[in-house]
């Protein structure tokens, strides 16, 4: 495998950069805060500094490269094509052991990506205690419920009679431990659609939290050790339910190891066209852009065609912003994360609409905590209450049964 790029390549990288300001435009952080060098072209103005020693590590230079979401949204707007996300995590992998203000997010992320069952069993058993009390002394942004089984402790294969076709399904750490209703709604829609479902056995944490904080080693252990999985599976596509996860299987990995899950994809590209348009539900819905599907993987149609086929007016704004979820973000940075979900879900509530649907596990507990008046789904959520439950469900029967 090819050797991650090293800090002289990401030097090569910043000195393309002009300073045109294009990726100021999109940036949630500078328009929260208008300040320079919280955009993405004052970063890369500080990383550059950085490298040439110009800048020495600090408190407050760690503080500068670590507010960063990692949306994505800077880097479609760069005329020279820099990778500034990328160049952010390469940044943030050189600060690291200077950045002392992360050091117990560390810890923590080290221990539940290397024994991600051991620790949120520990959470479940102290979500009626220990973290209301980090909720109170605001160390932590919101208190999530845990269900009481994980979904992963059951079979690993799910065979469907009409055998159309095999896929894969990667959790990650959010569905498999937060929310396992979402995995057993996707095996259901799959089955129902004829395809053989495999929970490959082994898998790890993605890695992206981890190299969110700068953790590059142990990201790349973890990218090595799913890419051994999932590139022996004879399988369609390896679906997922976590836009993250999708981006980091399929476009991070290369960069980190030189190889990534070529088929890897989010359950809209793959399900769009293989689903019928159902009866008109009389409902609404307005759609929430995870900022990993919409700039990361470049998708925005095939969630809303989704939402239409499957019988609901899509309304309210398009455009909404982020939620200031960005994983470990919304702990770190409580304050820029709380504002960022304030500016969103105005948007969302504006809309008056039945239900605000999202792509993403994460944007789905952000949302939660201000959007209480409907409820907040996952896209796959509406797809098997449709096609599985449904008035497409029920077409499909009143059809077979004037046929027969």
């Amino acid at each position: 495998m090819k050797i991650p790029e090293e800090p002289a390549n990401l030097e090569k990288e910043l000195l393309k950069c002009v300073r045109c300001g294009s990726c100021k435009v999109l940036c949630p952080t500078y328009q929260h805060s208008a300040l320079e060098v919280t955009s993405a072209r004052g970063r890369l103005v500080l990383l550059r500094g950085l490298l040439t020693g110009d800048i020495k590590p600090s408190p407050l230079l760690n503080e500068r490269i670590f507010s960063c979401l990692l949306c994505g949204a800077c880097a479609g707007k760069c005329p020279l094509g820099i990778d500034i996300p990328e160049a952010i995590c390469h940044g943030r992998a050189l600060l690291s052991k200077s950045d002392k203000e992360r050091k117990q997010l560390r810890t923590i992320a080290r221990f539940t990506t290397r024994w991600p069952d051991l620790s949120f069993k520990m959470l479940r058993m102290s979500q009626q205690v220990v973290l209301p009390f980090l909720y109170k002394k605001e160390l932590i942004p919101f208190i999530p419920e845990f269900p009481e089984i994980v979904h992963r402790s059951r079979r690993q294969v799910y065979k469907s009679s009409q055998k159309r076709g095999r896929v894969a399904v990667f959790s990650g750490c959010s569905v498999e431990h937060l929310f396992p209703h979402l995995e057993e709604a996707l095996i259901h829609v799959l089955n129902k659609l004829g395809y053989e479902v495999i929970l490959p056995k082994g898998l790890v944490c993605c890695g992206a939290p981890l190299r969110t904080l700068g953790m590059e080693d142990e990201s790349v252990a973890r990218a090595r050790k799913n890419l051994s999985i999932l590139n022996k599976l004879t399988v369609e596509a390896v679906l997922s339910l976590c836009p993250t996860c999708t981006l980091t299987l399929k476009t991070d990995y290369p960069k980190m190891v030189g190889k990534g899950v070529e088929n890897a994809m989010d359950i809209s590209v793959f399900l769009n066209d293989k689903l019928e348009p159902a009866r008109a539900a009389g409902k609404t819905a307005v759609y929430h852009d995870p900022c990993h599907l919409k700039y990361g993987l470049g998708i925005e149609r095939e969630p809303r065609e989704m939402i239409t086929k499957a019988g609901l007016e899509l309304i309210g704004p398009r455009e909404q912003g982020c939620c200031g979820f960005g994983g470990v973000f919304c702990m770190s940075q409580q304050e820029m994360s709380n504002t960022l979900l304030t500016a969103c879900t105005t948007h969302l509530k504006q809309s008056e609409s039945d239900t605000v649907i999202t792509s993403c596990p994460g944007c789905m507990l952000q949302l939660n905590r201000t959007v209480t008046d409907r409820p907040v789904l996952h896209l796959i959520e509406l797809i098997e209450e449709t096609y599985c439950f449904g008035t497409a469900d029920e077409d499909v029967q009143e059809k077979e049964k004037t046929q027969s």
